[in-house]
């Protein structure tokens, strides 16, 4: 049932997915917003730095905020969608993903599509913490995997949480992977490669008996990073194991909390797995908002406030 018909229409430039993407992630700033970082540890001995802003006045909502691959709170997806819960009465915790904080985690193991465990640690944080009654959820690709994955596990959800919107979502890791390694994506794929050949090495100095020079220099591609480090690190089989077990997709039909998933048409990132049509049909929950253009988190939009970040006002204000 819930299929919902999107009026994003950007201008001329910003209907080039590509074009949408690049601004987005290279190009966009956001001014006169400021974070307050907390640091929580985790309970296998880790920690997660947690990137806070505030709404100006006493609030019982608070927004979670979850970035992509290789992002951080800093990002201007993530800043520019704080910014705008903030203005509208949220406030808002934005999560470092373990590594992603600018400093590097204590174990062995990393972030990854599936790592729900380390989102719930950060909600029962809040709520033993915190005096907030209301908790929305918001994840960016990778980050919005990880947000609908964990909605729909085998868990039970905190009745606090009360809505969740995921953007620019491969929701079929696997099928969005084989997208990457199309020539179409090859300058996004070398600069995630340039990241986490970096984050690599860096985990090679920690733990240097269990990442050899041979093993960084199979990485040619963005799935042999998953064959050689996510899988091994996380208790994979390999990267199509690692695929398999962490898409959101199996997880959809469980979902019982209001969710809003917008993927563009247009996202060079998402295979055609990736917009779960049917999915949303059989639900009553998961709502599915596939607009013409976007790009891969780009949805720009007029005085620096994207479509996605005036979409989820929305959706959080009517569920």
């Amino acid at each position: 049932m819930p299929l919902i018909s999107s009026s994003y229409n950007p201008p001329f430039l910003f209907k080039n997915g590509h074009f949408s993407t690049v601004y987005a992630g290279a190009f966009r700033k956001i001014d006169n917003f400021s974070q307050k970082r907390e640091r929580i540890e985790l309970p296998d001995g880790d920690f997660l730095d947690l990137d806070w802003s505030f709404s100006g006045s006493v609030s019982s909502k608070v927004g979670i905020l979850i970035h992509g691959l290789e992002g951080n709170a800093q990002r201007a997806y993530i800043a520019g969608s704080a910014k705008q819960l903030n203005t509208n009465g949220y406030d808002v915790c934005a999560i470092n993903l373990r590594t992603c904080s600018g400093e590097q985690n204590r174990l062995y193991r990393s972030y990854h599509s599936g790592a729900t465990e380390d989102l719930d640690a950060v909600i029962h944080h809040i709520l033993a913490n915190k005096n907030y009654s209301e908790i929305f959820l918001k994840g960016f690709s990778l980050g919005g995997n990880l947000t609908l994955k964990y909605l729909g596990e085998d868990r039970d959800i905190p009745k606090q949480v009360k809505a969740a919107m995921a953007v620019s979502v491969p929701c079929s890791l696997h099928s969005s992977c084989n997208e990457l390694l199309k020539s179409k994506n090859i300058p996004y794929a070398l600069r995630f490669k340039k990241h986490l050949i970096k984050k690599l090495k860096a985990k090679q100095k920690q733990f240097p008996k269990k990442i050899s020079d041979t093993d960084i220099a199979q990485v040619i591609s963005l799935k042999d990073f998953d064959d050689i480090y996510t899988s091994r690190a996380h208790g994979f089989k390999d990267a199509l194991d690692y695929y398999e077990k962490c898409s959101s997709l199996p997880f959809l039909s469980n979902i019982k909390t209001p969710t809003l998933l917008l993927n563009a048409e247009n996202d060079s990132f998402l295979g055609a797995a990736c917009f779960p049509y049917q999915e949303a049909k059989n639900s009553t929950d998961l709502y599915l908002e596939v607009s013409k253009y976007g790009g891969h988190v780009g949805y720009y939009g007029q005085k620096n406030i994207t479509y996605n970040e005036k979409r989820v006002i929305k959706f959080f204000n009517e569920v």
